[in-house]
């Protein structure tokens, strides 16, 4: 009985874990492509800055959206260590370390998109700055946001690299979603480090989008969908590690 309520207890974890990555993967979906990429005007400060004075609260409900998915990774930081630990305890806690570190570098780098709301709230300890300005320094806010997001995410491609590993060391879990997550934690590490790296990474930037979106994508869905739908089975003899 012990070990079939063990079995069944990550059973329930498993599909938390699904549940959980559904949800990040909505809500940073909506808050990077449906709220950011639509207000966002690369190359027009003040076209930008008008969009987001006109959808302030479209751009409001995208902040809410990254925090429910940074506390949801916060949560998985532990689901997943708890799930995977019978696997190699101490990597499954490196792996929840750099899950994190990813979550907490991206609460701070919010405030990047607050200062944006601070800029345009037409404040009067604003008025001694110019439209061009004011517009000037959304930008460099929303750059700097930007630039914050891409360091998170070298931490969340560690994490998924090892969480990768463990995902195919497991006897619980197909081995071929720990290879798509192994896929994409390149794809996070290769995007990232090339913002720091290359120096005209905007001529480049879509294609490196290309890169870390499709194979993520495809990889955390897949593995979100199969915890969802099927959990986990595990054995008796892991059970009791």
């Amino acid at each position: 009985m012990r070990h079939r309520s063990v079995d069944l207890s990550l059973s329930k974890v498993a599909r938390i874990i699904g549940l959980l990555y559904l949800a990040i993967i909505i809500s940073g979906i909506f808050a990077e492509f449906f709220v950011r990429q639509s207000l966002f005007v690369a190359a027009d400060a003040g076209a930008t800055a008008q969009n987001i004075i006109a959808s302030e609260g479209l751009f409001r409900l995208g902040i809410a959206a990254d925090i429910i998915m940074i506390s949801c990774d916060v949560a998985l930081a532990l689901l997943f260590y708890i799930l995977l630990k019978p696997v190699n305890k101490s990597l499954s806690l490196l792996a929840a370390f750099f899950r994190l570190t990813q979550a907490a570098v991206l609460a701070v780098n919010l405030s990047n998109l607050f200062i944006v709301l601070q800029l345009l709230s037409g404040l009067d300890y604003l008025t001694g700055f110019s439209s061009i300005q004011l517009h000037a320094a959304v930008m460099l806010s929303i750059k700097a946001h930007a630039t914050g997001y891409s360091v998170g995410l070298i931490f969340f491609g560690i994490h998924c690299a090892i969480l990768a590993y463990l995902l195919y060391r497991s006897d619980f879990i197909p081995r071929i979603l720990g290879v798509l997550i192994g896929i994409a934690a390149l794809g996070y590490l290769i995007d990232s480090f090339a913002q720091i790296l290359v120096t005209n990474y905007a001529n480049y930037q879509n294609i490196f989008t290309l890169v870390v979106f499709l194979p993520a994508f495809v990889g955390e869905l897949s593995l979100c969908l199969w915890l969802l739908v099927k959990g986990v089975k595990v054995s008796e003899e892991r059970s009791t590690i």
